[in-house]
């Protein structure tokens, strides 16, 4: 057992040994030669004097014997390596990096859900369609999707202008590089608030400067973290007003109906079950998708 012990060991250092000197002979291969060939040797070869009329680029003849070969001059091909300073860049406007950049847009993907609920037309509209199917007594039907479906084509028809606004005056410039990254954000939001200010009312706008303590400000210099929370406030209140208003007609025909299952003597018979066709009938009869679409389209003041 001892003797496999000692003859395992020996290997191991002998696979060391092997293994050290491969790296320094491939550490110090072709860099010292320790025997001189007769080419080296100033007296049998011929050529001597040619290599030492070559200067220290090819090689340096030693007093021991012992030649130090340098590495041969560069080729007309291969340029040195070099280290330029430019200022190219003096001209252009300065801009963001491209590492931001990425995390801005990154931050906008993350975020466009919210940017498209709270900074367009989409809160009111979706609120509205909701209410009518309410009112009519339907929870279900439409379906959700066909509802937040319908909300976004109306959405983007309404907010089209707007869109087209943005494309012109910030995306267009920064894709062919008349403006910065910084500039484009900056012209993009402006029509985004001019939209915005115009369905605000401006006791919500009063409201949040004086929650943030802002001096007395114009209009066209209001932060957008005041027009956002306004604007988001006053679009809450006019649905629930348009919501309001849809539910009066409905609510007559809950009350005709409940009177006259009264007056039959029908106490057991739930009034909401035999006023649903009537309310579906009506809501046929006036075209109203029609008339509640076309309500919508009118009350964003464009």
């Amino acid at each position: 057992m001892r003797a496999n012990r000692q003859v395992s060991f020996l290997i191991r250092l002998f696979q060391a040994v092997v293994l050290i000197g491969s790296l320094l002979g491939v550490l110090g291969g072709g860099v010292l030669s320790a025997q001189p060939t007769p080419a080296q040797t100033p007296s049998t070869s011929p050529t001597a004097p040619a290599t030492a009329a070559a200067g220290p680029e090819t090689s340096v003849l030693l007093p021991a014997s012992t030649s130090v070969a340098l590495p041969p001059p560069s080729s007309g091909n291969s340029s040195p390596l070099r280290l330029n300073i430019g200022f190219e860049g003096m001209g252009k406007p300065a801009d963001v990096s491209i590492a931001i950049q990425l995390v801005v847009v990154m931050t906008l993907l993350t975020l466009a859900p919210s940017m498209v609920i709270l900074m367009t037309s989409f809160t009111r509209i979706v609120i509205v369609l909701g209410f009518v199917r309410t009112a009519i007594g339907v929870p279900s039907a439409p379906s959700n999707q066909i509802v937040v479906g319908l909300s976004l084509f109306l959405t983007f028809f309404l907010m089209g202008p707007v869109f087209d606004r943005i494309q012109v005056e910030a995306v267009q410039p920064y894709m062919a590089g008349q403006v910065t990254s910084t500039e484009a954000f900056n012209k993009a939001t402006v029509p985004l608030r001019d939209f915005m200010l115009k369905q605000t009312r401006t006791r919500d706008l009063e409201f949040f400067l004086q929650l943030g303590r802002f001096p007395p400000t114009r209009v066209d210099e209001l932060p957008m973290r005041v027009v956002i929370p306004a604007f988001v406030i006053s679009e809450l209140q006019t649905a629930f007003q348009m919501g309001f208003m849809l539910f009066l007609p409905f609510l007559v025909v809950d009350f005709l109906v409940s009177s006259v299952l009264m007056a039959l003597g029908m106490m057991m018979m739930p009034p909401a079950i035999v006023s649903l066709p009537f309310k579906l009938l009506l809501f046929v009869l006036v075209d109203g998708w029609h008339l509640v679409v076309k309500s919508l389209v009118d009350s964003f003041r464009l």
